[in-house]
């Protein structure tokens, strides 16, 4: 027998397999998908087994040396999944694999022990420890855990002595049994049962089982897409399939991991990047034994070896985090379409603020279209505020509108809650120097680095490079720095100093670096401990808090800034979707949105909590400059620390495609929005096609070609998120 191998390496030029012997010692037990290690070269390296086979041509061959992991196994469709992501990405096989696992068991990890045990003693010969009672009746305390033996068969080792435990094992009177447990288990707890309304109703009458379609639920924000998640699940569970559910943020899952283990306890598994390499590895183990039904996760979640899947769920379904940065350049959302048609089951995605392209599709009958428009309360879309803030900067008020400030004294005095929301974090954005004009940038990158004032540095959000508050300025040396900017730092700040008995918490990257910090933050918010969140977009999704009667937007013109052609729809999304946190139970809610751009369409037809006209405004200027859901976009990056070589070879890029492909616009090359970053210099070209195959074959010839070239790289992301 013989075993073709997939090896470790993830670069192009070993894309292929490797034929090795099968010894006659692990013919009984290997299995295609088996992680193993063979020899290569000089080296013994891990490996996937993607196929047995009888007979070779090749001549010569090493055998393999052992199976890895018995453990786990890429079942069939894991392994046609990652044929699909190579062909969808142009990442190599080994990469799709790869990304598959947790942490612990990629293929370069090292195999270690993450399980963990209880302890049990357990009699071996209940005659021989009878006669050892009778005639040792002065050792009270052995005959004790003795009797207890034999009445309950067992007991937890950790419970009793060690040193009693010892005498007993020594005596061969007990014995030792290990068995495995789990890190985390949730009991199901009582909770009252939810009278569903009309319109969560009439969707899941609508809700079509036992098929692969695609659904698209838009429901406006508090009207109970979660309970309508959970009642689908139900359904399917009951039918003994199982089911995956997909939320964009971490700090998502605290609340709607909190909800499913109150429905459905210890039958949920939770996967994301917040939990310790052992959580991962018993999560990921409970879903491969079929342990469980249900999994809540980030995106990574999509990929957990469910069998026998009903129902896959993916919440917020219009997050950019759905969309994987690095190689493979994967969209969760793809990747569940495909499990939806191996599996035959029904794909849902919801939100409040769909994606263009998903509601596009839903209008035209491609997924099913299911609508809700009132919240599940019956509470009313709170009430939004646009406040000019040229105004107000004539009157000096910089941060906090009179509006807005109005409307925080209010709620303070009423024991209500304030949400904050500035997508910027840190302390100041820009550090100049008055004298000379010399302004902080990385030198790694190029772009302006923003003070951090808890740790006193200065900080490049890009490469991570970091250096100590200066006191002067490094080129001529005055004491002449000025700070500018709003960051959520510098927001908590000016918040305490103006409310002073307000209680303030701040949710962002840098306050929610801690295990379990998105867990404590959200639980004080629940428990009424804060009265004042302050937050990125972190806070903008998904959270439910009753007492939140208040949103603030701080900068409502961030996002519109950016040069990209979604930033209209972003805008949109971001600021529809914080002011969705307001006025969710019975308290009526109010927004204030401060901007720069009053009159702006986009943040106009979030006053109105219109998404039709939105959509309507957006789909005009998208089919003029053909842009998706109309066209399909590429982006290809060719990055190099030398200058000269990336331009060189951008250039060279864009004439080839120019040439042999048809049907298809190509932009560029420009610099990248992002010129340099970490000392590498980027160019882009962008192409525009209706037909993913006119463009396929010379992607492939391009991504092969610089695969050999050690001076520049090339990176091309099929469908992007951002350009």
């Amino acid at each position: 027998m013989y075993g073709e191998v997939l090896v470790e390496y993830g670069v192009k030029t070993l894309d292929k397999t490797f034929t090795y012997i099968i010894p006659n010692h692990l013919k009984d037990k290997i299995q295609i998908g088996m992680k193993v290690i063979v020899p290569f070269g000089t080296l013994n390296i891990n490996g996937f087994l993607i196929n047995i086979k009888d007979s070779t041509e090749i001549e010569e061959l090493k055998e393999i040396i052992s199976i890895s992991n018995e453990e786990f196994i890429l079942n069939e469709e894991l392994l046609k999944l990652g044929k699909y992501i190579k062909e969808k990405t142009l990442c190599t096989l080994i990469t799709a694999y790869n990304t598959m696992f947790p942490s612990s068991l990629k293929i370069k990890t090292i195999s270690s022990n993450y399980n963990i045990y209880d302890t049990f003693l357990k009699i071996k010969d209940k005659e021989k420890v009878k006669m050892y009672i009778n005639e040792h009746k002065r050792a009270f305390k052995k005959i004790e855990l003795l009797n207890k033996l034999i009445n309950n068969e067992k007991v937890n080792k950790k419970e009793y002595n060690s040193s009693l435990v010892k005498e007993l094992l020594d005596l061969n009177l007990i014995y030792e049994e290990k068995i495995s447990k789990y890190r985390i288990n949730k009991e199901k707890e009582f909770e009252e049962k939810v009278t569903l309304t009309k319109e969560q109703e009439e969707v899941i009458k609508k809700f079509e089982f036992n098929k692969s379609k695609t659904h698209l639920l838009y429901g406006v924000t508090g009207s109970g897409k979660t309970e309508v998640y959970m009642h689908l699940i139900e359904k399917v569970i009951k039918t003994n399939k199982t089911a995956i559910i997909l939320v964009p943020e971490i700090s998502l899952t605290t609340q709607i991991v909190n909800r499913f283990y109150k429905r459905f306890g210890n039958n949920v598994a939770v996967f994301h990047s917040g939990l310790s390499k052992g959580e991962r590895h018993d999560e990921y183990k409970k879903i491969y034994s079929g342990d469980v039904k249900i999994v809540v996760g980030t995106r990574s979640a999509i990929f957990t070896p469910m069998k026998n899947i009903g129902i896959i769920i993916i919440d917020e379904e219009h997050s950019t985090s759905y969309k994987q940065d690095n190689n493979p350049r994967y969209n969760a959302i793809d990747i569940a379409i495909k499990r939806s048609e191996y599996h035959n089951c029904p794909l849902l995605l919801g939100s409040a603020t769909p994606t263009l392209e998903a509601f596009a599709r839903g209008l035209k009958g491609v997924y099913k279209l299911l609508v809700m428009t009132k919240r599940a309360t019956n509470a009313p879309l709170p009430k939004i505020h646009i406040i000019d803030m040229k105004a107000e900067a004539k009157k000096s008020n910089m941060i906090i509108s009179d509006a807005l400030n109005k409307l925080i004294i209010e709620k303070l005095n009423k024991k209500e809650q304030i949400m904050l929301f500035l997508n910027k974090r840190g302390f100041d954005r820009i550090i100049n120097c008055r004298s000379c004009g010399f302004t902080f940038k990385c030198k790694n990158c190029e772009i302006s680095m923003i003070y951090h004032k808890t740790s006193n540095n200065l900080r490049c959000h890009y490469c991570g490079y970091t250096l100590l508050k200066p006191e002067v300025c490094p080129e001529c040396r005055e004491d002449a720095l000025s700070f500018y900017g709003l960051g959520t730092e510098k927001l908590e700040e000016h918040i305490k100093e103006t409310y002073k008995d307000a209680r303030v918490i701040r949710m962002d990257t840098d306050t929610t670096t801690r295990k379990d910090s998105y867990e404590k933050i959200i639980t004080k918010v629940e428990n009424e401990e804060v009265d004042i969140i302050i937050g990125t977009q972190m806070i903008s999704k998904g959270l439910d808090f009753p007492k939140v009667t208040l949103v603030g937007v701080i900068n409502a013109d961030e996002s519109l800034n950016i040069p990209d052609f979604r930033s209209g729809e972003n805008t949109f999304s971001l600021l529809a979707q914080v002011s969705g946190r307001s006025g969710r139970s019975d308290i009526p809610g109010e927004v204030v949105i401060q901007t720069f751009n009053p009159d702006n369409d986009t943040i106009n037809f979030v006053k109105e909590n219109n998404y039709q006209k939105l959509f309507n405004y957006e789909m005009h200027i998208r089919r003029i400059l053909k842009y998706p859901p109309y066209f399909y976009l590429t982006s290809i990056l060719v990055t190099s620390r030398d200058y000269e070589k990336a331009s060189t070879e951008v250039n060279k890029v864009s004439n080839y495609l120019n040439k042999n492909i048809k049907d298809t616009i190509v932009l560029g090359p420009t610099t990248a929005s992002m010129f340099k970053i970490n000392n590498v210099y980027r160019f882009q070209i962008i192409l525009k096609y209706k037909d993913f195959n006119n463009i396929k074959e010379p992607l492939k010839y391009i991504d092969n070609i610089y695969s050999l070239n050690k001076d520049v790289s090339l990176e091309i992301d099929v469908d992007p998120k951002r350009i």
